[in-house]
């Protein structure tokens, strides 16, 4: 497709990328909190204008949002209730009975989306094999629908015991309360999360209901607005596992959503490792809210099947609301330009994850914002150039962003003005570094000898330092990296993954049920990609979650549904091994979930930057004070558009762009290469 329009809606910015053919045109604007479309409207209407395309030209738009990420944890979703099995109401406030902080006597969990008057019994019970222990009592549905209508329920979540097996009851009950409730949302376990675990599967299904009818009326609405401007062509929303979906498809199953735009991120970065074989990656998105961070080996991001949303407390597993959908793993967190510094009772500067959001915003934009923010620390530090800052949509007030610092800090712990500023910046810099770490150590990886690949408005600012904290040596800038996940948008592939939880020993073999649970995935599973793709060819993985018996975790392992028993084992103990070490032998083996994945061909690709290979400049910089660890220098400035290719250059320096900055220190030297990425490497001082 040669021209595309993708749509990415953050916390504080709105990003809009058109691609036609080989030229990009980008633009940020500040997101609309009242209403994110009106935002995303104008900068569509913007890029359209400064690219002199008509708008019944863009063949394909592509669209992610933290819509439903935050109305999850600022709790401001739909009044919600639970229908569940009799004697099973307070499974999400249960949770896993244990104590992810083991010393914290003044422990906070999350709180369950659905009080527990909203969580509302019915009589009925199916075992693990699916049959009917209890059959479905329609004098207890009744009464529970007369309630929800009494509390003017706008969405409702069903969550059977062991419908992952056997969905008859909740799709029973999903029939009776359409009959009776026909304008309330409706989300079944058996068609949101159809796994084993019911803690996991309610808790998904409720987070599922409650974003439903908020992200229905939004995506139905968006349609329409993008139709009224006259663009008439496929529409597809980003999910949290870096696929494409249609809006039809996002509107019924809105929890896939709640990661899509740092998805299109990691696939960025993910491209840009297989197009320069780069073999061990580290993914950082900073933006006006958030920094996220993903590990990326051999091109391909981590993956997960399950994620918490609203955590308690920053990287406590467990902490959070648990929702079981595909995601790409990545650690997030409060840490962007907005995020709000502070001295606390014992002397300490703190950033975030509070933050400014783009209403009132940095002190700097001049709006109503007085509390200084990182991004006011980097104006203050001379990091910035505040007459192109966001394409000059907004010019900078200096003069408020060194108000509020000082306020802030620097009157408080009697820090001069560029002090203060440096204290912000090496605490959010400490922050993400800490992050970094404590999610490699997680999954078991190392930093070392990774490359940095930085994009979103403030991560260019910040990717060196952060760099340096956490002993990597090499960092790439991509063209246009402020919009990066946008960019990552258009070239996600359609895909869709389904899953199924048939419980299976190995030692009792069964290759009928397999065909026939794979044969049931696929169908679904093809039902949404064709609806997506256009022609493309499909690619199909199968997975099977397997464990020894007695453990309490599965392995992820990829098989041909046509495999043997032995097969299966081999397949197993391969991946086991590979993961620990060893296998155990004269163990049973079983099979608890599987997946299965079609991923439809892609059409995007990311076009060389070709238009600075023949920029020059004659060496005469124009210079600025900057803050280079700690210390006020003279740096020169150049903006990305003269950097010729391959061309040495030796930190301070600022690399200027309309929507964002590269600050390269002394420590660092920098080249722009053949692909229009900066690239700045660690020198010896």
């Amino acid at each position: 497709m040669s021209t595309r329009l993708a749509i990415d809606i953050g916390g504080t910015f709105t990003d809009v990328v058109l691609q036609c053919e080989t030229e990009r045109f980008t633009t940020k604007v500040l997101t609309t909190h009242v209403d994110p479309s009106d935002g995303a409207l104008a900068a569509v209407a913007t890029v359209l204008d400064d690219s002199s395309i008509k708008s019944s030209s863009i063949e394909l738009v592509v669209h992610g949002t933290t819509l439903a990420t935050n109305a999850l944890i600022q709790r401001r979703g739909a009044k919600t209730a639970l229908l569940t099995t009799a004697g099973h109401r307070d499974v999400i406030e249960m949770a896993f009975e244990n104590r992810f902080d083991q010393y914290d006597l003044n422990i906070d969990r999350a709180r369950p989306l659905v009080p527990r008057a909203l969580r509302l019994p019915i009589a009925e019970r199916i075992d693990a094999a699916g049959e009917v222990v209890t059959a479905l009592d329609a004098a207890s549905v009744d009464a529970a629908l007369d309630i929800l209508e009494t509390a003017q329920i706008e969405s409702v979540a069903i969550g059977f015991l062991h419908s992952y097996v056997n969905p008859k009851h909740e799709e029973l009950v999903a029939a009776r309360l359409h009959e009776r409730l026909m304008d309330v949302a409706v989300s079944r376990s058996s068609a949101v999360c159809p796994e084993i675990r019911e803690y996991e599967r309610f808790s998904t299904t409720c987070a599922n209901a409650y974003v439903l009818p908020l992200m229905s009326r939004y995506l139905v609405q968006l349609e329409s607005q993008l139709v009224g401007l006259g663009i008439s062509c496929p529409m597809l929303m980003m999910t949290s596992g870096g696929g494409l979906t249609t809006f039809e498809t996002a509107a019924r199953f809105p929890i896939r959503l709640v990661e899509s735009g740092p998805a299109g991120g990691a696939i960025l970065a993910a491209q840009i490792a297989a197009e320069l074989n780069l073999d061990k990656v580290l993914s950082f998105d900073m933006g006006g809210t958030t920094a996220k961070i993903c590990l990326i080996d051999s091109a391909v991001p981590q993956f997960s099947r399950a994620f918490e949303v609203d955590r308690r407390y920053r990287f406590k597993k467990g902490s959070g609301l648990p929702v079981r959908i595909p995601v790409i793993e990545m650690v997030e967190i409060g840490a962007g330009g907005g995020s709000i510094a502070s001295v606390d009772n014992l002397s300490r500067v703190r950033v975030g994850p509070e933050s400014t959001g783009s209403e009132p915003g940095p002190a700097c934009y001049g709006k109503e914002g007085r509390e200084a923010t990182v991004t006011d620390a980097d104006v203050v530090m001379g990091r910035i150039d505040e007459e192109r800052f966001a394409s000059g949509n907004i010019t900078l007030d200096v003069d408020a962003a060194a108000r509020a610092v000082k306020e802030a800090v620097g009157d408080v712990l009697d820090f001069d003005l560029h002090h203060a500023a440096f204290a912000i910046s090496e605490i959010v810099d400490e922050n993400m570094a800490t992050a970094a770490r404590s999610h490699a150590s997680e999954w078991g990886k190392a930093l070392a000898g990774r490359t940095l690949i930085a994009f979103g408005g403030a991560a260019p600012i910040h990717a060196a330092r952060l760099a340096s904290k956490l002993g990597i040596e090499r960092v790439l800038i991509p063209a246009d990296a402020s919009v990066g996940s946008a960019i990552g948008f258009l070239i996600a592939p359609v895909s869709y993954e389904v899953v199924r939880s048939r419980y299976l020993t190995l030692s009792a073999f069964d290759g009928e049920l397999i065909q026939a649970v794979i044969a049931e995935m696929r169908e679904e599973a093809t039902a949404i990609v064709s609806s997506a793709s256009i022609g493309q060819s499909v690619t199909e993985i199968t997975k099977a979650y397997m464990r020894y018996i007695g453990q309490g975790y599965e392995v992820a392992v990829e098989f041909d549904p046509r495999y043997t028993k032995n097969q299966m084992i081999e397949a197993f103990e391969e991946s086991y091994a590979d993961l620990y070490g060893r296998i155990i032998p004269g163990l049973d083996i079983e099979v608890l979930s599987w997946t299965l994945t079609l991923t439809a061909e892609r059409k995007g690709s990311i076009p060389i930057d070709e238009t600075s290979t023949s920029a020059s400049h004659d060496g005469d910089y124009p210079t600025r004070l900057m803050n280079d660890d700690g210390q006020l220098v003279p740096t020169k400035v150049i903006s990305r558009d003269q950097l010729s290719t391959d061309e040495p250059l030796q930190g301070p320096m600022l690399v200027i762009e309309d929507q964002t900055t590269t600050v390269v220190p002394s420590r660092f030297a920098f080249h722009l290469d053949a692909r229009g990425h900066v690239v700045m490497e660690s020198v010896e001082r």
